[in-house]
């Protein structure tokens, strides 16, 4: 204890960490963050733009990370008049109160030109969460070299792109490896969450955004009500991230399949997939957090009809969902915008509801393991030789 106090006393200065997060998975990591570069420096200020698990951790938060929750090319432009007042007002913050490091999580649209104006005014930068650059629109790695003195990846394929282009990188993994078990207890889960212990469940899970659930809740009812007409005993649960999502979805149901028996459970999203046999779920981080888990799922998303075509344009990979990218095979099944209809979605939750498959843990306990790296600290420890360099 005197010797940490010592080390304390030895540097007096309290490291000051901009940070800007765009929505939850990016509050997630950087509650992560705060956490363990506390351990390195306990009288660390953090400030910028962060979520709830942030705010717990006493950061200091200039505008609603909801302000930045917006995907999708058209989606962006319908918001960017605010957008750009945000940036601006960041900008000429971190300029007149200049952090040690600026770390932009995620969010790249909005961060690489906000990372690229303060490292022009000499702060260091570090965009924590390596945009798709692998996947589409590669020449962004050159404004990412401008922007950063640092990517964290938390893929490992993403730190030989960077390697390849001669960008500095490092990989420091996931903390959802990190902070979910290797096995994922299915009947404790249900007990904690009062849900029959022998039932089948089946999780609908429509997405974190409000722009997500408007596309999605109505073919994941709809493929439900299927669902349930073939087996009355199937029990659905809905996750989700906050009240004002489960009353849009609510509201929706309302409409959709008023009569469909579901549970909704807000704010435990981990413990409502470990509990679930199958998740029919949007694309995003949940789709890692399910594979962490380990549970079958269908994955579906649906763009804006513009977005889509660009992005159909642009995109030039064989799959958009993270345990199929990581494992560079279909190990799940993925549903993109026309395909997300009952006639496709059924069959195929059905085969994962009532089909052995443990032949799928096997690759899902290879994707824990490589990516079960003790993030948080390594991120927290690169940014730190990164400050005193």
């Amino acid at each position: 204890m005197a010797d940490s106090q010592n080390k304390i006393n030895e540097n007096p200065h309290a490291p000051i960490i901009g940070i800007v997060v765009g929505e939850h998975s990016g509050d997630t990591l950087g509650a992560g963050l705060i956490t363990a570069f506390k351990k390195l420096h306990p009288n660390a200020k953090f400030v910028g733009i962060g979520g709830p698990k942030m705010l717990a951790l006493g950061f200091d938060s200039l505008f609603s990370m909801d302000e930045l929750s917006v995907m999708g090319i058209v989606e962006v432009l319908g918001r960017i008049r605010r957008l750009l007042h945000v940036r601006k007002s960041m900008v000429n913050y971190f300029t007149d109160n200049k952090p040690d490091v600026f770390i932009g999580i995620d969010a790249p649209d909005f961060n690489l030109t906000l990372e690229e104006k303060l490292k022009a005014q000499g702060i260091k930068t570090i965009q924590y969460v390596s945009p798709s650059v692998w996947a589409w629109r590669e020449k962004r790695i050159f404004k990412i070299e401008r922007a950063t003195h640092m990517v964290l990846s938390l893929l490992p394929f993403e730190k030989k792109f960077y390697d390849k282009h001669g960008v500095p990188c490092t990989f420091v993994g996931h903390s959802l490896a990190d902070d979910i078990p290797m096995v994922s207890d299915k009947v404790a889960a249900r007990s904690l969450l009062n849900l029959p212990e022998h039932s089948k469940i089946l999780a609908l899970m429509p997405g974190s955004r409000g722009g997500e659930l408007a596309k999605l809740v109505e073919p994941f009812l709809q493929s439900a009500v299927r669902l349930a007409e073939l087996d009355k005993d199937l029990i659905f649960i809905v996750p989700m991230i906050s009240d004002k999502r489960a009353e849009q979805f609510l509201a929706i149901k309302g409409d959709v399949a008023p009569d469909l028996p579901v549970k909704m459970i807000v704010g435990g999203t981990q413990n409502a997939m470990a509990a679930s046999d199958c998740l029919l779920t949007a694309s995003g981080t949940v789709t890692l957090e399910a594979a962490l888990i380990k549970r079958p799922m269908v994955i579906t998303y649906k763009f804006n009809l513009m977005t889509y075509f660009l992005a159909k344009w642009l995109v030039k990979l064989q799959w958009f969902s993270l345990p199929n990218l990581l494992a560079n095979e279909t190990l799940v099944p993925e549903l993109l915008q026309d395909e997300v209809c009952a006639e496709k979605i059924v069959p195929l939750v059905k085969e994962r509801l009532y089909q052995d498959q443990s032949q799928l843990n096997e690759k899902y306990i290879l994707i824990h393991n490589e990516l079960k790296q003790n993030a948080s600290e390594k991120a927290a420890q690169a940014i730190d030789e990164l400050i005193k360099a």
